[in-house]
């Protein structure tokens, strides 16, 4: 049967974190703050764009469907009747950040309610270090392991396209893990050396015209909100990383140990450069380059810059900094960029804890990175320091949110530093996770299982995944809010923030501390029905935290003026491509 526009071959699901999180109460406070979405983490993962890519210059027709973010913008929205009238073959769900545990296996529920017959693929890092688990749920047919699987879910389309279910077929399929009367799990053999992929815009901007549903298609709740004057596009340089920062699950050893990626592997610098030649032909807004430019050598660096200055870019770019770095890669920068950005996340302002957590560099260095950029004409200087570091006591966090204040006292409002506790996990397969007894941290959820079930939690102290040997859940917690009462302060102390922003913010902040005592006062109610309908009477101020609680997410924003996309350029190369596909 010939599958018209409206029937793709493969459908990608984004899920919200907790599918219900209309019906059920949550408090998710400061989770998300460090990032543009909400706790329900409605930003789908980039690799759904390269997935897509891949799967189109085959001959596939791929269709992603944020259900997150269409659930966010509308209390009308029905996922389930969005779901039921899909007649792709096959599903594709992310689990990439295990914050969505329980709404991607919920949303996979739907799916097989609906469809019982069409299959149900799973992926992404936390689906791969769980797939032993995750694959004997019942809702869950395919996972697709590893961080590169645009070949392996290609194959794997391409048997069920043919419904070629036998042995020999997907025993053949790399990284593929499946089921029949028993488990299957093939070799992560499929782990290639190079990145060939582009982050195609263009065949999300046609496919927005193809099933006439942009919607779907935003990447995340802000975006849709004002997704004329603030999208921001998103450049990966690699995949896996170089350093190994003891909490993070794209680490080199974490990658090593559950993805079998033994190295980092770099785009050609080529590919950078034209993706952001075509991203500058359809948008003045922000473009984010993921990575350190500098992971791979100086020479890939400035090859990247070279390019970049030949295309006179006039959108603001951010740069990541993983490193400190000399006051010549600054330069080079300034020369070759109009509108520069950086990022870096020294985590704390403790030299010997930050080189505890991999990261060795000073607080002399940042110092001098700030300035070189800040004279040379950066725009905007983002710092993310966190709470939850091995030896670090609430005294040390708060000395932290005092550096912050010297840095803004001395630099001027060019510099934005923010505060976040670890959440809701530090990650699975990261080096403290793996060896939480070294670097005094006490694991509380083991199995995937555990983690779904915690996503439901009502409050974000008790979806924690840890605790250290110097602070505990409770006190984890209540210095978050410390925290964030005595930056918002020092931000208004410098002139970051007016006097309203400073006033509304402190109250929120106050609110979530209040909220976090009466909710544990409620959990102590052993009457289930009483806990609920307590709750339940609670969920209008807990909603008021779903966007942020001690960072305001503008604050993370770099500053763009007008209408960004240019809807012309868009629509006139989107239906160019489309002709070119009925040729």
């Amino acid at each position: 049967m010939k599958i018209g526009a409206s029937n793709p071959h493969l459908i990608l699901l984004h899920p919200p974190a907790v599918y219900d999180f209309r019906k059920l109460f949550f408090m998710y406070g400061p989770i998300a703050d460090g990032v543009p979405s909400t706790p329900l983490f409605e930003m789908y993962p980039i690799g759904f764009i390269s997935l897509m890519e891949h799967l189109e210059s085959e001959g596939l027709k791929v269709r992603i469907i944020n259900l997150a973010a269409r659930m966010l913008g509308s209390a009308d929205f029905d996922a389930e009747m969005m779901i039921r009238k899909q007649k792709p073959k096959a599903f594709g769900i992310d689990l990439h950040w295990l914050a969505h545990a329980q709404g991607s296996l919920e949303v996979a529920k739907i799916c097989k309610r609906y469809h019982p017959d069409i299959p149900v693929i799973f992926g992404g890092l936390s689906a791969t270090y769980f797939h032993r688990e995750l694959i004997r749920y019942p809702e869950v047919d395919f996972i697709i392991r590893g961080d590169s699987t645009e070949e392996p879910l290609l194959q794997l389309m391409q048997a069920i396209i043919r419904r070629s279910f036998d042995l020999a077929t997907l025993s053949d399929i790399p990284n593929l893990v499946w089921k029949d009367e028993e488990v299957h799990i093939n070799p992560l053999s499929h782990v290639p050396n190079e990145v060939k992929f582009s982050n195609n815009y263009v065949n999300v901007f046609r496919s927005a015209l193809k099933y006439r549903d942009l919607k779907s298609l935003l990447p995340y709740h802000g975006w849709s909100r004002e997704w004329l004057s603030y999208p921001i596009m998103a450049v990966i340089t690699c995949r896996g990383c170089m350093h190994n920062c003891i909490f993070c699950g794209g680490s080199r050893n974490a990658l090593a140990g559950y993805c079998n990626r033994k190295k980092a592997i770099f785009r050609d610098p080529k590919l950078i450069v034209e993706d952001i030649t075509k991203i500058i032909d359809y948008t003045k807004a922000p473009i984010f380059v993921i990575g350190d430019l500098r992971q791979s050598g100086d020479e890939y660096a400035y090859t990247v810059l070279e390019g970049l200055k030949r295309l006179k870019i006039h959108n603001p770019v951010v740069l990541e900094l993983f490193d400190t770095a000399p006051k010549e890669y600054f330069e080079v920068v300034a020369d070759s960029i109009e509108n520069f950005n950086f990022e870096i996340s020294p985590d704390t302002h403790d030299e010997q804890i930050r080189a505890m957590v991999g990261k060795h560099y000073n607080n002399i260095g940042i110092k001098a990175n700030i300035k070189w950029a800040l004279d040379l004409g950066c725009r905007k200087f983002d710092l993310f320091f966190m709470i939850g570091l091995p030896r670090q006591t609430c005294e040390s966090v708060m000395a932290t949110v005092d550096y912050c204040g010297h840095l803004m006292n001395e630099f001027g409002t060019k510099v934005v530093p923010f505060i976040l506790p670890y959440s809701p996990f530090i990650d699975p397969g990261c080096i403290a996770y793996e060896n939480p007894e070294k670097f005094g941290y006490k694991i509380i959820f083991k199995t995937f299982e555990e983690y779904r079930r915690a996503m439901l939690s009502p409050s974000w102290k008790y979806i924690l995944n840890y605790e250290t040997k110097w602070m505990a859940r409770d006190e984890l917690v209540d210095c978050t809010y410390q925290a964030g009462l005595q930056l918002n302060r020092h931000k208004a102390e410098c002139g970051l923030i007016d006097h309203d922003s400073y006033i509304a913010r402190e109250e929120k902040i106050k609110l979530a501390i209040a909220l976090t005592a009466e909710i544990d006062e409620i959990e102590a109610i052993t009457n289930a029905d009483v806990r609920h309908e307590r709750l339940m009477q609670l969920k209008p101020k807990a909603d008021l935290m779903l966007n942020s609680v001690i960072n305001e997410k503008r604050g993370m924003e770099w500053p763009t003026t007008g209408r960004n996309l240019k809807l012309f350029n868009i629509i006139k190369t989107a239906l160019r491509k489309r002709l070119r596909g009925k040729v």
